[in-house]
């Protein structure tokens, strides 16, 4: 009786892992020899760790990853392909984040740049960092639709908030004039609080004219905020005569878990990894 009161307790706190491991235990004559003290860590260890793991489940789900099975892992460096492997280990770790830097992952369309950049989230909601995935068209539609209903600044802080946010097809389209200065109060609000990831078909270096350049009052602006100190990852092609686009890649290898890869387990494109500091 004492025992069932027990756990009816235990899962009235919502201790629910607790509860079905001292069920077991209480179940199992072997832990009859065990010591409390042991038994008892084992029942914390257990609720600790089924509550990280769910944490972790709501953080993935909750950042809307447009590839979810990314794994930083699967880059495979044996290939012809040029990739810095130890600067996508450092950014791996997720430093970038602790210290606001951000990343800028640029290349053709096809060529792995989201799978890149949802790897990194990946990764840093492995670390509990709060992500986003976001297409910038997406989220500029869903600000004007939230100015028009009258919660601009809920939504806003939907996107600002995070602590890593990916913002997928980056200058793709021109923004209009209302479009850049919600794109500025997004980055304005996330500048030396947060980190994101930029990317886009365009090379750093044309996005000033993307934003209208010189005919824009915003355009030097929101460059300001992103460019410094931050990271590039030019994802560029080997030989591009015989290149395979990311999205027939996904045709052909759906059967697999990283549709992405090719059978030999290598992206379609090479990776040209390096720190903004470092290009002149």
């Amino acid at each position: 009786m004492t025992n069932r009161s027990t756990i009816d307790k235990l899962i009235e706190m919502r201790l629910t892992s607790m509860a079905d491991a001292f069920r077991n235990q209480f179940n199992n004559p072997e832990f009859k020899e065990v010591p409390f003290e042991d038994r008892f860590g084992m029942l914390v260890d257990i609720e600790y760790s089924n509550r990280k793991n769910n944490r972790l489940k709501r953080l993935i789900h909750n950042a809307g990853f447009d590839q979810p099975d990314a794994n930083i892992m699967d880059v495979n460096y044996t290939s012809g392909r040029k990739l810095n492997k130890n600067l996508i280990n450092r950014l791996a770790t997720c430093e970038y984040i602790s210290e606001h830097r951000n990343l800028f992952v640029t290349g053709a369309t096809g060529c792995g740049k989201t799978y890149m950049a949802c790897a990194f989230g990946m990764e840093a909601c492995k670390r509990y960092f709060t992500t986003r995935y976001v297409r910038l068209p997406d989220l500029l539609i869903d600000l004007e639709i939230a100015r028009a209903e009258g919660n601009y600044r809920k939504v806003m802080a939907k996107y600002a908030n995070p602590l890593v946010l990916i913002l997928d097809e980056w200058l793709l389209l021109k923004p209009t004039e209302v479009e850049q200065k919600d794109i500025f109060e997004l980055l304005h609000r996330r500048r030396k609080k947060s980190s994101t990831i930029f990317c886009s078909q365009y090379g750093f270096e044309e996005w000033y004219d993307q934003l209208d350049g010189d005919d824009s009052p915003l355009a030097d602006a929101i460059i300001d905020r992103i460019a410094h100190d931050s990271y590039r990852i030019n994802i560029t092609s080997i030989d591009a005569e015989h290149d395979i686009s990311m999205r027939d890649v996904t045709r052909v290898n759906s059967h697999k878990r990283f549709p992405h890869y090719r059978t030999d387990g290598f992206p379609s494109a090479g990776f040209a990894v390096l720190p903004q500091r470092n290009i002149h």
